[in-house]
């Protein structure tokens, strides 16, 4: 007879303790306490009276706004689609690039220190590049949104190459498998979780070279609203938009982490 899971036989509130949702709730209202008491005390000077807006009341109420406001929902959108676009990119030129990589250790000895050089240039020092080189605005953004989030890319691809279990690949070798059977049957399967913590690293790395990347010449984009809220002094608008972007990038990531539960799960069956 199948026996039970000791986890199925716990009263439901406990399942819920064990699922994290109750510690990820007293979290989240620790940090909102946190930033009411110290907010409370530092702008309750008469000095710094100006900047009460970043308050958790007042930003609540600005995000409210920002929810009923079209120009910015388009701007979300047009944030969304640069940051989509430059991962997009850059998964296509670096999923490959790490499958190599990973596949072969000459290219991967070769390509090491010329990789991990460029790797530690700044994303938003290719700024003035970006606008030399490009006519446009949108086109710089993305391409500094590329050159940030393809590393992430290559090196968890290729470390996913790395650690597909030598002993499969001797077995299909054995068994008269080509390099393309390799990859296709083995190798990229079996590297599916590192290659969506890439893209999970990609996105983090995205949605922070977004903002200021956003500062050029391009009147939408959250990165924008920050900018504009700024200069006008509406810090409730301003402090909402920046909770907006993580909000935003929480959905993405949790997106992310859905497909991997559904690709482990599928696996599994």
């Amino acid at each position: 007879m199948k026996k039970q899971s000791v986890y199925a036989k716990q009263p439901y509130a406990e399942k819920m303790m064990n699922s994290g949702l109750f510690m990820g709730l007293a979290g989240f209202l620790f940090f909102v306490g946190i930033w009411a008491a110290g907010g409370y005390l530092l702008f309750s000077r008469t000095d710094l009276a100006q900047f009460q807006g970043f308050l958790p009341l007042p930003t609540l109420k600005g995000l409210v706004r920002l929810g009923g406001s079209a120009h910015f929902w388009a701007s979300a959108g047009a944030s969304l689609s640069r940051v989509c676009l430059g991962i997009l990119i850059a998964f296509l030129v670096g999923f490959p690039v790490g499958l190599l990589l990973g596949f072969y250790r000459t290219v991967r000895v070769l390509t090491y220190p010329p990789m991990q050089f460029l790797r530690m240039v700044s994303p938003l020092s290719w700024m003035p590049i970006a606008l030399l080189i490009f006519s446009s605005f949108e086109t710089a953004i993305c391409f500094i949104i590329t050159m940030a989030t393809i590393w992430p890319i290559i090196l968890n691809t290729s470390l996913g190459v790395v650690r597909v279990n030598p002993g499969w690949i001797m077995m299909a070798r054995n068994q008269g498998a080509t390099d393309r059977q390799l990859l296709t049957r083995i190798i990229i399967p079996a590297s599916i979780p590192y290659i969506l913590t890439s893209l999970r690293l990609a996105l983090g790395v995205a949605w922070i070279v977004l903002v200021p990347a956003e500062f050029l010449g391009v009147s939408s984009g959250l990165g924008y609203i920050i900018n504009d809220a700024r200069d006008t002094m509406e810090y409730d608008l301003l402090m909402a938009t920046v909770l907006a972007i993580g909000l935003l990038g929480f959905c993405l990531d949790g997106a992310i982490q859905l497909l991997r539960r559904y690709l482990n799960w599928g696996s599994e069956r």
